[in-house]
């Protein structure tokens, strides 16, 4: 005979919270002042890398951060004016599809991660995941740091907006390619207008050789 598995608990809000912030608890036990780094759009066909550095005292936190891809789009908007409000530091970088096509995604990505954080006078910086960056202080690098770390969390809101925000002011500029939908990312729709139009000068053209029958050098 079958017995129903007992519901996980839900989390509340105070204890996500709790969860989110062990590592900087830990930290600023030590003395630290923390910021968090983040990025998003590493994977698009279009549009431009963008990184967020973000600091926020203890006293100033605000409720529901999360890794920003675990947000609905209305729920991350309404974080991100809260977030520049209580942020000590917040600073973001725009690299775009030019620079990505000479130097690589990666490379574009912790040069954006350096020039957001280049202004932060703390003590230590969280990021997810990237390591082998200039920073001005102490890092530390987390895999999978936007679900461990409110800080980096909080950054991945606030470059996720950002950028969000571009790619629909792009679609007004391309709307043949339905940027306000899929913001760059290689969906069907965009695809098939990739392959009717042809690229716009806001495609990667290192990303997009593939689909279009050519060779980038």
């Amino acid at each position: 005979m079958q017995t129903d598995k007992p519901r996980k608990k839900r989390e509340t809000p105070q204890e996500k919270l709790e969860r989110l912030t062990t590592i900087e608890r830990k930290l600023w036990a030590e003395g630290h002042v923390i910021a968090g780094i983040d990025e998003v759009g590493r994977g698009p066909l279009a549009g431009p890398v963008v990184t967020a550095c973000v600091s926020i005292p203890m006293d100033r936190l605000v409720p529901g951060v999360d890794d920003s891809k675990k947000l609905s789009e209305k729920r991350r908007e309404a974080l991100y004016p809260l977030l520049l409000k209580a942020a000590d530091y917040a600073e973001t970088c725009f690299i775009g599809p030019e620079v990505i096509d000479e130097i690589n995604i990666l490379s574009a990505t912790k040069r954006a991660m350096e020039t957001c954080a280049a202004g932060f006078r703390g003590s230590m910086i969280l990021i997810d995941a990237v390591q082998g960056l200039a920073l001005p202080c102490e890092a530390r690098s987390l895999v999978h740091g936007d679900a461990l770390s409110y800080m980096i969390g909080a950054a991945s809101i606030v470059a996720k907006v950002a950028r969000d925000r571009y790619m629909i002011e792009l679609d007004a500029k391309y709307p043949m390619y339905g940027f306000a939908r899929n913001k760059g990312y290689g969906t069907a729709e965009h695809i098939a207008a990739l392959k009717k139009y042809g690229p716009c000068p806001e495609h990667r053209r290192s990303f997009i050789g593939g689909i279009l029958g050519e060779r980038h050098e």
